[in-house]
């Protein structure tokens, strides 16, 4: 594969999308960052050309939400690919959007994409050789919360 030059806006590579079951959050707390929550990640699925599988039930989000409702994302799960391999997954990020948006959501509504801005910075970790170029790869993504799930798109950053 070959890459671009150093002088460009790299380009991007569609690798997955995750369909990641979550269960009630956990409140943990507020403290002067803000309110704190910890969401039980319980499945999901994994699929894509290069990555398919599933999430395995477990793993969490640990949350903090601020006076806005913005929140900083901490995830931690894992993935077992339909050939068996397991990758641990820890996916950074931030999700916010004006503030009726942002209650609606809280709500359990599922607002409008375009209102929210949710992207996340996964990092993949494996001892499979077969997939030992997660470990050294960038890769950014966009999130949507509904009701029961949070839905990613993973992108490889050629």
């Amino acid at each position: 594969m070959t890459h671009p030059t150093a002088d460009g806006p790299p380009a991007l590579a569609h690798l997955c999308d995750l369909r990641v079951q979550v269960a009630v959050p956990i409140e943990a707390g507020e403290d002067a960052r803000g309110r704190h929550r910890i969401i039980p990640i319980t499945g999901g699925t994994v699929s894509g050309a290069r990555l398919s599988g599933r999430v395995l039930n477990l793993g969490a989000d640990w949350q903090c939400l601020g006076p806005d409702l913005a929140a900083v994302l901490d995830t931690r799960y894992a993935i077992e690919t339909d050939d068996g391999a397991l990758i641990d997954v820890r996916n950074f990020g931030h999700r916010h959007g004006p503030r009726p948006v942002m209650e609606a959501l809280m709500r359990g509504e599922t607002p409008e994409a375009s209102l929210i801005y949710f992207r996340t910075n996964p990092r993949f970790e494996t001892r499979d050789p077969r997939y030992d170029w997660l470990n050294r790869t960038i890769f950014i993504g966009t999130g949507l919360r509904e009701p029961d799930c949070v839905v990613l798109r993973f992108w490889e950053v050629l």
